[in-house]
């Protein structure tokens, strides 16, 4: 980096840590915002963080600053232009919508008031992903209060639907291929292995999700009247799920596993090297057993295979006290999870094959189709990784460990397919923050180690690419 690197290096760290109550405060500001994506009563506040975001770039002076729309949440784009010409830019990935905060009373505060209990900030979206979104404009500002000014050039993408599968993201990228080119994509929306551990995430599965309907009578019937004469859908629907996994946890769908990349012996190496134990995630899930392919290990599992999930079910009398129906219809929400090379449109094949072979002529049924993403698998030797691994190392003494994430982040994959742009998969949540469940939660210090981690990122980046020019 050279003595002027390191100088300028760290005034931009002396400028991150006196800004911390600045910085919480914007965080909380953020959190505030009801930006959940799944509900159409939230469009509006999920318009008010777009907008939100984007006055934050201008106050980067940021250039060309705009939200883009799409045929649903408009995403946020802006950029800072190279400091000289031919030094890199990174394109920053990140998503302003969150998950639903349902079942509200297992809440111990309010999802959209952010509370501080200890080295934790509570509310829905700290750590999916505002904190992290937080983190890099943390990091960037820094560096511009600093004086040394922005080592990179750098091109903003935050969209507002990831949390419902990025539906619009990929015509978005189509139309405006301009808006993404870049040398490579920093997405900080993964985690880290614990608050000492830092990672960096190389592959992440795809996403199919389905809600199948299953009918049967045109209403519902007296379950004493018409039991046993006519097929109940919710009895014909579970039977289906039932056989959808064979005993070793296999998913049964007819061609399932037939683009499914096998581990190498060296990943096989690398993985069984991550310390979370099989002890820590029986203690985080809070099951008394672990479950699932006997011949992978549990990470193995977690991160490199493919399953299916049923995620909702829903027919007839759910509510308190009983009313003997027998209902017309039976609902399941199922998601696939995706690794390299399965196909999400294949697989929404294989799933309607499945049902036609198991679901008897006496039900119908209708599969709607929610979300589709692709696997993402990135190369663990480009300059991007090297310099947030060098980074990281810096910060945390010692070197990142490589995961892959059994999450599933879409724009990695369009970014390969429509603009050659490889990610940089990372991020500071931890394994307990709770994301997409009652009382999520951001562990500060990791939180703020993570941007004074992307400030020596961006700064390796560009001496990188000095050195190999």
């Amino acid at each position: 980096m050279g003595d002027h690197g390191e100088a300028v290096v760290k005034k931009a760290i002396e400028a991150l840590r006196g800004a911390e109550n600045e910085q919480l405060e914007r965080l909380r500001e953020f959190l505030r915002i009801p930006s959940v994506s799944t509900y159409a009563e939230h469009r509006g506040d999920v318009e008010a963080a777009a907008s939100w975001l984007a006055r934050q770039l201008e106050a980067l002076n940021a250039e060309e600053v705009r939200l883009v729309p799409t045929g649903g949440a408009p995403v946020v784009v802006g950029h800072l232009p190279p400091p000289v010409p031919g030094a890199p830019t990174v394109l920053v990935y990140g998503h302003y919508d969150v998950q639903p905060v349902e079942p509200l009373k297992e809440w111990r505060s309010e999802p959209f008031a952010p509370e501080i209990k200890g080295e934790n900030l509570y509310a829905r979206g700290a750590s999916d992903m505002k904190g992290q979104i937080m983190a890099v404009l943390n990091a960037l500002e820094a560096l511009t209060a600093g004086g040394g000014g922005m080592p990179v050039g750098v091109r903003f993408l935050f969209e507002g639907e990831e949390e419902i599968g990025s539906r619009h993201l990929a015509d978005f990228m189509k139309k405006h291929p301009d808006l993404l080119a870049a040398d490579i994509c920093l997405n900080p929306d993964a985690g880290m292995l614990g608050p000492e551990q830092p990672a960096i995430t190389y592959a992440l599965r795809g996403l199919a999700y389905f809600e199948l309907r299953v009918r049967g009578p045109a209403h519902d019937l007296h379950s004493g009247a018409y039991g046993g004469a006519v097929h109940n859908p919710a009895q014909a629907l579970c039977e289906l799920i039932a056989c959808m996994h064979d005993e070793s946890g296999r998913v049964t769908l007819p061609g399932f596993y037939e683009r499914v990349r096998a581990l190498s012996a060296e990943e096989r190496r690398d993985l069984a090297r991550l310390t979370e134990s099989d002890r820590k995630i029986l203690e985080t899930a809070g099951v008394r057993k672990l479950w699932g392919e006997p011949d992978y290990s549990v990470l193995e599992r977690i991160g490199a295979r493919p399953t299916l999930e049923v995620n909702g079910l829903l027919s007839g009398f759910t509510g308190e006290g009983s009313k003997t129906v027998l209902p017309a219809v039976a609902m399941a929400k199922i998601s696939t999870r995706l690794v390299a090379d399965q196909r999400p449109e294949e697989v929404r094949e294989q799933l309607e094959a499945f049902i036609r072979e198991h679901l008897p002529d006496t039900v119908s049924w209708e599969l709607e189709q929610f979300a589709a993403g692709p696997p993402v698998l990135c190369p663990t030797d480009s300059p991007g990784i090297r310099a947030l691994s060098g980074a990281m190392e810096t910060v945390w003494g010692r070197r990142p460990l490589f995961r892959r994430s059994g999450g599933s982040v879409p724009v990695g994959a369009y970014l390969q397919q429509f603009a050659g742009v490889d990610s940089v998969l990372t991020g500071f949540a931890l394994p307990d923050d709770n994301m997409h469940a009652p009382n999520e939660k951001l562990h500060l210090p990791t939180w703020r180690k993570g941007s004074e981690a992307l400030v020596y990122f961006f700064h390796a980046l560009a001496a990188g690419q000095a050195e190999e020019k």
